[in-house]
């Protein structure tokens, strides 16, 4: 019995070896077949090349974007709008806001409709304008800017 136990153990190593073997030996023969195989290695060396080419072409768009960017920001500083000293922007933006979000929480209040364009301070677009500033038009287009989205943001509830 301890024979026959014996027997089917190296039986089964035995198989398991050459098992082993036997797909070691196909798989190699299939990759140097492979390998061996012109138009196999012509299709490789083409999606290599391929690869590299839209590696270049990518690095290419990414420093032109950098160089448009640069552009961008030293015609704006701030990259709102055209035109004027960041002061005046910044001002008129912020006033306007501010002026926006108190008529749209008062107009919500009211129940009264959504219109930013019958307020006062919309229509005159002057609160904390300075000659220093510069361009009082300019200011005014910035301010109202500023005062119809406060006024929504008001008006919601923000």
């Amino acid at each position: 019995m301890k024979t026959n136990t014996l027997a089917k153990k190296l039986i089964g190593v035995a198989f398991s070896l050459s098992l082993l073997l036997g797909i070691g030996i196909a798989s190699s023969s299939e990759a140097r077949a492979q390998w061996q195989n012109p138009t196999w290695q012509r299709e490789q060396n083409r999606r290599q090349r391929e690869w590299e080419r839209e590696q270049r072409r990518r690095q290419r768009q990414a420093q032109r974007n950098d160089r448009y960017d640069d552009r961008y920001d030293d015609r704006y500083d701030d990259r709102y709008g055209s035109g004027g000293s960041f002061q005046l922007r910044q001002t008129a933006l912020n006033a306007g806001y501010n002026e926006g979000i108190k008529e749209g929480r008062k107009d919500r209040s009211n129940g009264e409709r959504f219109e930013y364009r019958d307020e006062e301070d919309y229509r005159n677009a002057n609160t904390d304008y300075s000659s220093r500033l510069g361009n009082r038009e300019l200011y005014r287009q910035y301010f109202r800017q500023g005062f119809v989205n406060g006024y929504s943001d008001g008006y919601r509830g923000y």
